[in-house]
């Protein structure tokens, strides 16, 4: 069965979509917010969210994990140092995605993803 597990944009190219998932969450942590498709923002939001619950840990453990997923040391340190403590006593929902409307050339359904 497949309960709670969400289509991928596109399955044949995972090390492509692997790579422009973990840039547009970077890009989100240290922005704090982008605009992109809503399927793209979709799954942006889970990887984001994960990262954040992670870094309210807040110890070494965490670091090098966010280090290894990210790749980023200033994405790692922001998460660490602002936005771990911010959402301390959120317990989840730490983003939020805004649908924006369509894109002139292709007309592909635009949102912007920042965090609460």
């Amino acid at each position: 069965m497949r309960h709670r597990n969400k289509p991928t944009i596109s399955s044949p190219f995972r090390r492509r979509d692997n790579s422009l998932f973990k840039n547009l969450a970077v890009s989100l942590i240290l922005h704090e917010n982008v605009k992109t498709t809503c399927s793209r923002a979709k799954i942006v939001r889970a990887r984001v969210e994960r990262f954040i619950t992670k870094a309210k840990q807040g110890n070494l453990t965490a670091r090098r994990a966010l280090l290894r997923s990210l790749g980023r040391e200033g994405a790692v340190r922001k998460l660490l140092e602002e936005l771990g403590p911010r959402y301390k006593e959120r317990n989840g929902g730490y983003t939020r995605i805004v649908k924006l409307g369509v894109r002139k050339g292709d007309g592909a359904d635009i949102s912007q993803i920042s965090f609460v």
